[in-house]
């Protein structure tokens, strides 16, 4: 663990080091208040402090300004590009400033009125990630405590900046990443503590599946729980014997829910290594955590009660939200199909709630004690034969498991869901729960176990939309989340994303198509729908500033795109932002302090620079140099510069006599300066000082310029380096 040290609220400058970015920023007028847990559990209406703004995972805000009577009159405020990668961020939205978790640990402040960036910190992530972690780049969301902002680390990391300055302040190692555990999500804070999940690759075996919790002013870990039953655990025996390396990939991927009256963390998991159970230790075996319902002990991380909603042969996952509701259990016959007979009519329960898995099951639980109190298939599912009302027990359906391997079963849904990582939402306005799925299905087959070590269990699948479906692919589900009953249902061809709900009787939803548009949360009827050009990945936040209300999504790649070939969209990942006309457009952001970088502004008259003792035709750089720069310069200049040297109109030569015409009478220094402050155009700081230095030898040696020593990074050795009068 590094602690770097908190720091104090002046004007923010630059600071470079390894993995930091931030840019300069004036000091704010009104001092930063440091957010407590009270402020986390009890959150301000207009502001949005948690993944799904607060611990109970509603994804609801009471704001009410924007509603059924004025949403027509929505439009766009400010749009801001986001880093590249896998988008599936949450804006986090604390007292007029949004924060952002772009993809590949970059985090970004922005003035949540004007879209202007205030500030950025970008980690340095280890080169040889992608060779250990798929999508390693995913990172849902943020979290605030104190003076801090508190994130995952793609490389199995847990970090916290300064909320004011973007100033690393600790930084903690929980695994190494290379022994496969994955973090596409961020924390919630929870009695200040920083609780964090992951997936975990098989190479990780069960040490990779854990839940930690960490101190979040220090960065100190505070309790370690495993996912998968083993050793003194009560649950071992589960495993049928399965010898501990075998068991592997319970994973808690996403985001936890947490009540503070109980201290208890909710938190789900996800299948075993995705595989037909007859590969492991037999069918008979529950493989305990997996597909469960874990509420921890929010001081010790002890399991106080779980409950399985699945055992799984084909890849269903359930570590999607836990919603947290206080009312009635009253659950329709009519349309509940699975209810446990004790429940007492008229009693306020404590339920935990929600489609928690890929099935679209809807699972209400009694919270404090994990007791089963009813449950109803959402979308078409055929693993579910039965659950026992008395006992909770889920009996799966028998002609979808696997007896032996190369026999196909039709399996509802496929692995991509169902339910996935987007988020439902509730209202108290409705007392119902929306759920957004996909219709889809799949031919399973069981394959043989190639050999002995982690990561051969499997099976084939070929997916496909459900037959009942007609062509609609997306549907939200609007279920009471008392009765059971549901209230409507909005089918469309689209994939359906991640929903919100709002005070002012709206339901936003975005789709795969790249339509973002809110719905009456009473009749599902579309009030207003805008088309944002790539899929709605990111998952939906209004805040309020200066009084008026806003809206914030953001888009990408959606990776289960497939089902809809005919859609054409982009995949580019933006922030956007909506509120009503009386909001105004743009507006500027607070004034920021000017930066000069030492070295930064190249000279422009020739006249200016220093007379160069050598010219760069006496072997300046090495072939080495120049080699590694052909392949930053592929990778990062290219695309505007040509492949060839052929530049885009408007982008400047790097080759041929106009580029040396431009370049005569200057020194390599002044090269090397525009190089690293400009490229690539809006990201020079993706690249090291190395790669730029190694990017100017490439441009070199493409000029004719003969190899020798090697470029040092020293502007001063670079100053007398001329091309020549």
């Amino acid at each position: 663990m590094k602690i770097i040290g908190l720091v104090a609220p002046t004007l923010a400058a630059t600071a470079a080091a390894v993995g930091l970015v931030v840019q300069a920023l004036a000091q704010t007028a009104v001092p930063f208040v440091p957010v407590t847990d009270a402020m986390i559990q009890q959150p301000a209406s207009k502001d949005w402090l948690s993944w799904r703004r607060t611990l109970n995972s509603w994804g609801y805000s009471p704001l009410d300004q924007i509603d059924r009577s004025n949403v027509e009159q929505l439009r766009l405020v400010w749009a801001r590009p986001l880093p590249d990668g896998h988008n599936e961020g949450t804006p986090l939205v604390y007292d007029g400033v949004l924060y952002f978790p772009g993809p590949g640990d970059v985090i970004q402040a922005i003035d949540a009125k004007s879209g202007e960036v205030l500030w950025q910190h970008r980690r340095e992530l280890p080169e040889d990630i992608g060779e250990y972690l798929p999508f390693y780049e995913t990172n849902r969301n943020l979290a605030i405590y104190g003076n801090l902002v508190i994130a995952r680390g793609s490389d199995d990391v847990i970090y916290a900046v300064d909320a004011r300055t973007g100033e690393l302040a600790w930084e903690t190692t929980i695994m190494d990443y290379r022994k496969g555990a994955k973090q596409s999500s961020g924390p919630i804070i929870a009695e200040g503590l920083a609780i964090t999940g992951r997936s975990c690759e098989p190479e990780g075996g069960p040490d990779a599946c854990v839940i930690t919790a960490h101190d979040a002013l220090t960065g100190q870990e505070v309790w370690r729980t495993s996912t998968i039953a083993r050793g003194d655990d009560p649950n071992d025996a589960t495993w049928g014997g399965l010898p501990l390396e075998r068991r592997q990939q319970v994973g808690a991927w996403m985001i936890a829910s947490y009540d503070p009256a109980l201290k208890l963390v909710y938190m789900g998991t996800s299948v075993t290594a995705p595989a037909p159970k007859l590969a492991l230790a037999g069918n008979e075996h529950d493989y305990l955590y997996h597909n469960s319902t874990l509420a921890l002990d929010v001081r010790t991380g002890r399991i106080v009660w779980h409950y399985q909603h699945l055992v799984d042969h084909w890849d269903l996952d359930h570590p999607f939200p836990r919603m947290l509701i206080d009312d009635e259990v009253a659950p329709d016959p009519a349309e509940v199909a699975w209810i446990n007979p004790r429940i007492e009519p008229g009693r306020t329960y404590k339920v935990l709630t929600g489609v928690p898995g890929k099935t679209g099951v809807v699972y209400t639980l009694d919270r404090e004690t994990g007791e089963f109190l009813w449950a109803r298939p959402t979308i078409r599912q055929n693993v579910v034969h039965s659950i026992d009302g008395a006992t909770g027990r889920v009996t799966v359906n028998p002609d979808t498991v696997f007896t032996d391997y190369g026999k196909a079963a039709l399996v509802c849904p496929a692995a991509s869901g169902g339910a996935n990582y987007q988020a439902g939402a509730y209202s108290p306005l409705t007392r119902t729960m929306y759920l957004p799925a996909q219709n889809t299905c799949s031919m399973v087959t069981a394959v043989e176990p190639t050999g002995a070590g982690p990561g051969i269990y499997g099976m084939a699948a070929r997916s496909f939309l459900a037959e009942d479906a007609g062509d609609n692919l997306g549907v939200i589900h609007a279920v009471n989340a008392v009765t059971g009953r549901t209230a409507w249902t909005y089918a469309q061809r689209a994939g359906m994303q991640s929903l919100m709900t709002t005070g002012g009787g709206l339901l936003f939803a975005g789709d795969g198509h790249g339509r973002f548009r809110a719905l009456d949360q009473e009749t599902g009827a579309v009030l207003w729908d805008m088309n944002l050009g790539s899929s709605v990945t990111g998952y939906p936040a209004t805040f309020e500033v200066d009084g008026h209300q806003y809206v914030a999504v953001s888009t990408g790649r959606w990776l289960a795109d497939s089902f809809t070939p005919e859609l054409v969209h982009g995949t580019q990942n933006t922030l956007f932002v909506f509120a009503l006309p009386e909001a105004g457009i743009g507006h500027r952001g607070p004034v920021k302090a000017p930066i000069n970088r030492a070295g930064l502004a190249a000279a422009v008259d020739p006249a200016q620079s220093p007379a160069a003792a050598r010219t760069v035709r006496d072997g300046v750089f090495s072939a080495d140099q120049a080699r590694a720069g052909q392949a930053v310069y592929a990778r990062a200049c290219a695309a505007c510069h040509g492949t060839n040297f052929e530049p885009a109109p408007g982008s400047p030569p790097l080759h041929g006599a106009a580029f040396l015409a431009n370049w005569r009478g200057r020194t390599l220094a002044d090269l090397f300066t525009l190089i690293r402050a400009t490229m690539p155009p809006g990201a020079a700081d993706r690249l090291r000082e190395d790669e730029h230095l190694a990017a100017m030898a490439y441009i070199l040696e493409a000029n004719g310029f003969p190899t020798g020593q090697p470029l040092m990074p020293s502007t001063t050795a670079l100053r007398i380096i001329g091309f020549g009068q």
